[in-house]
């Protein structure tokens, strides 16, 4: 089946987008805002309205399917793509993009999304949002022609068995760090709470209000959580561990801490993303390498979480080949297409690094539940709840799209089990 046409339609996201620079800077918050002057290229405000641009593909059939073009919150930070702004996008996916696509067979998704990302409009290779949005699309329309799901799309172009259970979905809370996470004891979800600790005021001048919010987490759990739940805790602390205490990372002050945020997480396992931010891919990993041998060597179990400098499929095989990371983040939307991100967590495997496969709060529901299926078709260890910071929402989209799917194909393989049994007879 054909496709026919692409259409671009720029529209919100589910959260906002933020100068981190000028937040680390020490921008004050002024209600949901922030006061002062950013200082990240593109940026009007410190926080403004997050952006999308929704694109349509046509098939010969008259059926149109959809993806979402997304940018991370912290645009333009650590290495990412600049502030990414939908009107200016719109001509290029209808102009080159469909120029480009139009009259392509939508059943060839690997060879349709390999082509988007090595296309080039004035020299220029595509904006990451764009890869990403219009490769939802083209998986969506290759499902579509193929009558199956996304899942079993990905996993054919990846050369995956698909995870026959749901992945353990990461819930973010936002600022809202004690009510959203009592939502998600609550509700049991296995992986929690992110905590946006992204301030010295946040993680404590000594790092001691960080380690009274595990210990928080820890009796909370106990006291809300469902019977048998075994959380796994995994927060982001934006580079503040670094900020609080300097390197060497591998000397006692440093590694002392992270034992006693072990003790504060005891009995469940600590994952810590993001303990500094150095400024550059080369020295985050010297700096991780550090902590990770520290830790190591005084039995610290305490994994680290690769984020910052870890933005492309090259970050991700850099970090990974370097053993920096217990975990790394797959940030979706700026790896560009979507069967990157697939690639990236296959990159993963047969070694000591697990694959987290993330995004940003700053997606749509359509994007979240495509990454719903990249999640599934790799069996990665954890999805990111998204979009938006409510928390709900987000877990409701990803883990509603990840039960429905696979009980779909449950339902498929009983028919195609049932109709060769009657073959046979």
């Amino acid at each position: 089946m054909e496709i026919t046409g692409l259409y671009a339609t720029p529209g919100y996201s589910g959260f906002f987008f933020d100068d981190q620079r000028a937040i680390k800077q020490g921008a004050q918050q002024d209600g949901f805002t922030y006061t002062g002057t950013p200082v990240t290229e593109g940026f009007d405000e410190i926080r403004q309205a997050g952006e999308t641009l929704i694109v349509d593909i046509e098939l010969a059939n008259g059926t149109v399917v959809r993806g979402d073009c997304a940018a991370v919150q912290y645009s333009g930070a650590g290495g990412r793509d600049p502030l990414f702004k939908a009107e200016e996008y719109a001509p290029v996916v209808e102009g080159p993009l469909a120029e480009e696509l139009e009259g392509r067979d939508a059943t060839a998704f690997l060879e349709n999304a390999e082509t988007l990302e090595e296309l080039q409009v004035d020299g220029t290779r595509l904006h990451t949002a764009i890869r990403y949005g219009v490769s939802q699309a083209l998986l969506a329309a290759a499902a579509e022609a193929d009558n199956t799901t996304q899942t079993d799309v990905l996993a054919d172009a990846l050369g995956t068995e698909p995870a026959e259970e749901p992945v353990p979905v990461f819930g973010q809370s936002g600022d809202a760090r004690y009510t959203n996470t009592e939502k998600m004891f609550v509700k049991g979800v296995p992986v929690l709470p992110h905590a946006l600790i992204n301030s010295v005021e946040k993680i404590g001048e000594d790092g001691g209000t960080l380690l009274e919010y595990v210990e928080w987490l820890t009796e909370r759990s106990q006291e809300l959580g469902p019977d048998g739940y075994d959380p796994r805790f995994h927060i982001d602390v934006y580079g503040m561990i670094g900020e609080v205490f300097g390197a060497p990372y591998d000397r006692d002050e440093v590694v002392e801490y992270f034992a006693d945020l072990e003790e504060a997480a005891a009995p469940y396992p600590l994952q810590i993303e993001g303990p500094m931010d150095v400024g550059a891919r080369a020295e985050q990993i010297e700096a991780m390498v550090e902590l990770r041998d520290g830790l190591a060597d005084a039995g610290v179990d305490v994994d680290i979480v690769a984020d910052e400098w870890c933005n492309t499929f090259e970050d991700v095989q850099a970090f990974v080949d370097a053993g920096a990371a217990d975990i790394v983040q797959i940030k979706t939307p700026d790896l560009g297409g979507i069967h990157r991100s697939g690639q990236a967590v296959r990159y993963c495997e047969g070694t000591d690094t697990r694959a987290y496969l993330g995004g940003t709060c700053n997606e749509t529901e359509i994007s979240s539940r495509a990454c719903a299926h990249v999640a599934l078709a790799t069996n990665a260890a954890q999805v990111l709840a998204k979009p938006g910071m409510g928390f709900d929402e987000g877990y409701m989209i990803v883990e509603n799209e990840m039960r429905r799917t696979i009980a779909r194909r449950e339902r498929e393989q009983l028919t195609a089990d049932a109709d060769e049994v009657t073959a046979d007879d």
